[in-house]
């Protein structure tokens, strides 16, 4: 795989103060240096910040919210492509249902806030008959994790729609409308390819499936949780041993960061996850992990992949030719 210049991962929020992005910068010598996480910042200037960090090559970006739409949704409202889909949403695609009778194919994100809400609701309006046909195939239950929250639904401290929500309408589709050389995977090809032949490409990632990649899930899991200061310290050993077998050289402010546990604030969950997005994102650039993605069209133009997520057992993952054109998280809330 074409080595990217910069390999940068956001841990996102419909929140700005929560949105932290880790960073690390290919050495001439063709190894990575990582950068303890910062702020994201304001989303005006946003490419133009990376562009400045790597003015030549590509820049690989991942950003922990849904990147695709779930088959039955697509189907039912007659979309074919994502890419297409995601320049032309209107605002009102983007406004959250207050009531039942808000919902519509044409504004499918459901509710705005709690008390008298239900996924039924959501359901009936988009005339779909069970909940996991709301989520997509990368977000079925695993045996490592159980299935998160379906895209549409915005309640609850485990939702992921919000996040979507300012992701799509706020970053990803005016850098598509504007003209920005920028690729998302897997819709618009292999990960290699798009490295060797974009400025920009963007990926989705989720940190709890990452856990397990680097052997961090069960350190947390007997801590309490990636909240806990403690817990997210206890996983030190294993970052900073996999960051030696990587041969992934760490500033000295984030080998601090990682041995603290990511300090006592709120923000220390936020900033763990930026690098843990980091890490396993490096894992697939090289080469130690595969990006993962099913030889499907359904996954490849509608739903999309979570990087470095292995495809379901017997399934042929897609070869470098082909284009298309702590814990676990609990159970999301599903009810007010």
């Amino acid at each position: 795989m074409s080595l990217p210049a910069l390999v940068a991962h956001a841990d996102w929020s419909a929140s700005p103060q929560k949105r932290w992005m880790a960073q690390a910068l290919r050495q001439p010598d063709g190894r990575f240096h990582a950068l303890p996480p910062a702020p994201v910042g304001a989303l005006e200037g946003f490419w133009a910040r990376l562009e400045a960090a790597a003015p030549a090559g590509a820049i690989l970006i991942g950003f922990d919210f849904p990147i695709g739409l779930p088959a039955a949704y697509a189907a039912r409202a007659a979309i074919t492509d994502f890419r297409a889909a995601l320049e032309e949403f209107d605002g009102a695609f983007y406004e959250v249902a207050r009531t039942p009778d808000e919902i519509s194919l044409g504004r499918p994100f459901y509710p705005d806030r709690a008390g008298g809400r239900f996924r039924r609701h959501l359901l009936e309006a988009l005339g779909l008959d069970g909940w996991e046909r709301l989520r997509r195939r990368c977000e079925r239950a695993t045996g490592d994790r159980p299935a998160p929250c379906p895209l549409f639904w915005t309640l609850g401290g485990n939702q992921v729609g919000k996040a979507a929500i300012s992701g799509w309408r706020d970053l990803l589709a005016p850098a598509r409308r504007a003209g920005l050389d920028v690729a998302i995977w897997p819709f618009d090809g292999a990960l290699p390819e798009l490295l060797r032949s974009h400025r920009f490409v963007v990926a989705e990632t989720y940190p709890g499936e990452i856990y397990h990649h680097l052997d961090v899930r069960a350190a947390l899991r007997r801590h309490g949780g990636k909240r806990r200061q403690g817990a997210r310290a206890a996983c030190a050993p294993s970052l900073l041993a996999w960051a030696a077998r990587s041969d992934l050289a760490l500033a000295p402010a984030l080998v601090r960061e990682i041995a603290d546990g990511f300090g006592p604030r709120a923000a220390g969950e936020d900033r763990f996850d930026a690098v843990i997005g980091l890490f396993g994102m490096l894992n697939v650039v090289r080469g130690a992990r595969p990006s993962g993605e099913p030889n499907d069209p359904a996954v490849r133009r509608i739903e999309g992949w979570i990087l470095g997520q292995a495809a379901p057992p017997g399934e042929v993952g897609r070869r470098a030719s082909d284009n298309a054109g702590g814990h676990s998280p609990p159970a999301c809330v599903i009810s007010a």
